[in-house]
């Protein structure tokens, strides 16, 4: 069970009312964050399709990878229902326009988050594997990294999403696998399982497939592929590893989660949507991502946390040295 003793609790450093304004919903604006992702993604796409170079297809595809973060990002800001005031709004427009597209679902997402936010930096952390093998050496760093380019790391992250959808493996975003038991099972219901969980990513990667083909432009396709593929496992790494990595285990957010300083080269790659405020979103769940900067220089103003570190220097401290062998994951 996770140690409650040294928990913060919100009206620890902030009063009622500053709490009120800080996690109030937006149906609007959860509408405009996930136009604008979208109108972005158009965007990559039209400008590939106006300006067929190989040099703009690596950026697009750099770009894309970012795009899919922010759709991620959306999906847990539906999943703590922070994006929208409507629950039907963040349980399936959400779902339908940010999760599915790239392989996700707010539902079993939710599930899976609502762990990690009562155990991080505990025992029982399901996203402990995300950032237990940290800090490693840099020869090891750069092997991750190689992976995540190549796209080795997302064809595993993709055979362990059809085995989940499956369900031969227990639902997760994290490293660690674990078997369902199987016994008693046809192996008709294999296929049929498979086919009724993945509909969602099918259809909306068909939809998206078919609208590019309709326009004229069906290879643009393969930008958000690639970017997927290629580009996004890099920015969920080293996102992932900036938020809990190398920080001390225990119940205390002010010890166990990381906020880190994001310039506009890290917003464009590793921290789009403010996801770069985790320390100030484990304080408070409840607050829309768009006013985490404002509790940040809250915090800030009243002394309760310092000036974060920059990603730059977080890898630095990722690549300081070497954890036991047995503690590296991929």
């Amino acid at each position: 069970m996770p140690d409650t003793a040294e928990r913060l609790r919100p009206t620890d450093w902030l009063s009622r009312s500053e709490m009120a304004a800080l996690t109030r919903r937006s149906d609007r604006r959860g509408a405009w964050a996930i136009a604008s992702v979208w109108l972005s993604i158009a965007g990559l796409l039209v400008l590939c399709a106006q300006f067929p170079h190989p040099l703009m297809w690596l950026v697009a595809i750099v770009l894309m990878g970012n795009r899919q973060l922010a759709l991620a990002i959306l999906e847990h800001e539906a999943a703590h229902r922070t994006l929208f005031r409507s629950t039907w709004l963040n349980d399936h427009v959400a779902d339908w326009l940010c999760a599915r597209p790239i392989w996700q679902h707010v539902g079993r997402y939710r599930a899976h988050h609502n762990r990690h936010h009562r155990c991080a930096g505990q025992a029982g952390d399901p996203d402990e594997s995300l950032y237990r093998s940290y800090p490693t050496t840099p020869a090891r760093f750069a092997r991750k990294l190689l992976r995540d380019v190549s796209g080795y790391t997302m064809l595993k992250v993709m055979l362990g999403l059809l085995l989940m959808d499956a369900e031969v493996l227990k639902w997760t975003v994290a490293n660690d696998v674990e078997r369902l038991p199987q016994h008693g099972r046809r192996w008709w219901s294999y296929p049929l399982v498979l086919l009724r969980n993945c509909s969602g990513m099918l259809f909306t990667n068909g939809l998206l497939a078919a609208t590019l083909t309709v326009l004229g432009h069906g290879g643009l396709y393969g930008i958000w592929l690639a970017g997927y593929v290629f580009a996004f496992p890099v920015f969920v790494r080293i996102r992932a590893l900036a938020e809990h990595a190398m920080l001390p285990a225990g119940a205390d957010i002010r010890t166990n989660t990381r906020t880190t300083r994001a310039g506009w080269f890290a917003r464009c790659t590793v921290a789009p949507m403010h996801v770069n405020y985790h320390l100030e979103h484990h304080f408070m769940a409840s607050v829309p991502y768009y006013r985490l900067p404002a509790l940040h220089q809250t915090l800030r103003e009243r002394g309760h946390v310092g000036e974060p570190q920059g990603y730059l220097a977080v890898i630095a401290l990722a690549c300081r040295g070497a954890r036991h062998p047995q503690a590296e994951q991929p």
